[in-house]
Formats: structure tokens, sequence, C-alpha cells
């Protein structure tokens, strides 16, 4: 079995358990539990009494599991985290963590299609589950589609231009391997700045594949409900579109437009920031390249 550590090392392990402000005997949801680092954190701090429910959609991150009868894993995407803590007979909790990174098992896994490092089949599915995968986006999505998300996921500006390409190069025989689509991409990869474009191409792909901001919002709206008062939120984001959406939610109760105001015209939300915006140390990021963009911000219920 694989190490927490080796399957994904937990960012900013301590600043964000401590923003759940833990309560011995409290109830706290784990939404991505990948390697277990966050929930075994959690765990030291509860009291016999305490429960920790986690959720991970990735069949591998059942391995990890925690043998503690405080402990619960549920196999699911935490866009279903109202439902199945009703399930399990919990109506509100004390805390939410979510860590929303791509675990470094995913990425180090060749097969599963995350990483730019290895040649594998387009899968990019962060559940074995999702019928869509990147090959479906890449051989069947049209120009238009393709194009809108490599703008809006990938942040691309040449993206009608890209997508053009891809479309071009499927008609005669479908793109099926990452190494094929680096080819067919070839003339928009400067030596340079190859890998940051790359980055930029797979993470539009598969935020598309996993509708990551879907999701993400769905989570974010069910919190308030959830969340008893004084409960906390613990979020930590790992690219603007993402960190964009948890501070305008944790601000302004929505994603769109002015918080809604009271007849007093007073801001009715029902969160509240606790501090600031929280990052990695250089410390910490020398010992994990991949917590350097990590952004954690954390809310209590109102």
């Amino acid at each position: 079995m694989l190490t927490s550590d080796s399957y994904h090392n937990p960012v900013l392990l301590k600043e964000s358990v401590d923003g759940l402000n833990i309560k011995e005997n409290g109830v706290y949801v784990d939404v991505t539990f990948g390697g277990g680092g966050h929930s075994k954190e959690i765990l030291k701090r509860l009291g016999k009494e305490g429960k920790l429910f986690a959720f991970d959609q990735d069949e591998d991150a059942l391995a990890n599991t925690i043998d503690d009868e405080r402990f619960t894993l549920i196999n699911e995407n935490f866009r279903f985290l109202r439902q199945f803590l009703k399930f399990y007979g919990i109506l509100k909790v004390d805390g939410i963590l979510a860590d929303f990174g791509v675990s470094s098992h995913q990425f180090d896994e060749a097969k599963r299609g995350f990483s730019i490092r290895f040649n594998a089949d387009l899968d990019m599915r962060m559940s074995k589950n999702n019928k869509l995968s990147a090959y479906e986006v890449v051989n069947t999505y049209s120009q238009e589609n393709l194009a809108k998300v490599l703008f809006e996921y990938g942040e691309l500006r040449n993206a009608v231009a890209i997508a053009k390409t891809i479309v071009d190069s499927r008609v005669d025989t479908p793109i099926k391997t990452t190494d094929e689509l680096k080819l067919v991409l070839k003339r928009f990869l400067p030596q340079m700045k190859e890998n940051k474009i790359l980055a930029q191409i797979y993470q539009a792909i598969r935020i598309e594949v996993n509708q990551e901001l879907e999701v993400l919002k769905e989570f974010l709206l069910q919190t308030p409900e959830i969340l008893d008062k004084g409960g906390r939120l613990s979020l930590m984001s790992y690219h603007s579109l993402e960190d964009r959406l948890v501070k305008r939610f944790i601000r302004d109760g929505q994603f769109e437009g002015e918080a809604e105001k009271d007849f007093y015209g007073n801001t009715n939300t029902p969160l509240k920031k606790v501090g600031g915006l929280l990052v990695p140390s250089a410390a910490e990021i020398a010992r994990n390249n991949r917590a350097r963009s990590a952004k954690l911000r954390i809310a209590e219920r109102k």
C-alpha cells in the first residue's frame, strides 16, 4: 500500500487543519481524502466521540483508508456531500476541509494521462466511472466547444487556432495518446514555453472531463446548510479559476453579481472570512514543488 506521503504530500497541512478550529467531539468532513494526510491530522485532534467523514471518487484512494472507528470513507464525488452525509444520519457538521488539487498519485500514475511527463492514453478521469474522458473531448467536441474549453479553462489566448488544429488533424485518424496530442500541437509549443503551454492545455481538458468548476460550485452551495453555526470551511485552490469562485462565495454567498442585502442595506451572506489568504512557505515549496500554487482560504458559518 502506498503511504499517504507517496500518494499525495499534503499541502499546508498544519494551517489547513488549524483553520478548522477543531472541537474534540465535533463532526468533520475531508472531502478530498487522497492519501489521507489531512484526515490523519484531523483524527489526531479529535476525541473519542468525534467523527470524521471523508470523500474521494478515485477508487485508488480506497487503498489508503484509515482503520479508526471514528472514520468513514465514502467513495463518491463531493458534489454529493449533503446526500451521503444524510445517508449516515449527519445533518450538521463542525468543519469541512477541501484540497482541490489533483493528487500527486494521479500525476505520477502514467496511465491516468494527467501528466505532461508521460505518454499515455487520453484519459484524465478522476473517477474511472466517469463516461467522459480526454479522448472524447479531443476527438468529438466541435471546434467551437473545444476552443471554449481551452479559452475558459486553460486561459489560452490562441484557443481558436489550437482547436482548429486538433479538429483538422483528427479527420484522418483519432488522436489517442498524450504524445500524439503533443505532436499535433507542436507548432504551438516553443521550446522555452512548451511545459507551461502544455500544462494549460491539459488543465483545460482535465477540468472539462471532470466538470471540476461545476462540482466546486455545487459543493460550495451546500456548505452553508451543512455547517453548524460557527463551523469552519478550510479550502485550498491551485489555480485562479477555483480560487476566484471560493473567494467570491465566501465574500458574497454566490458566484456572480452583488451579494444579497436586507431591507436596511446590510449584506446578507452566510459566511465570514477568517484571517487572510495563506500560501505555502518557501521551505514547504522546496520540499514539495506542487505546493507552489496553493492558496488557502478559511471561512466561518455566521
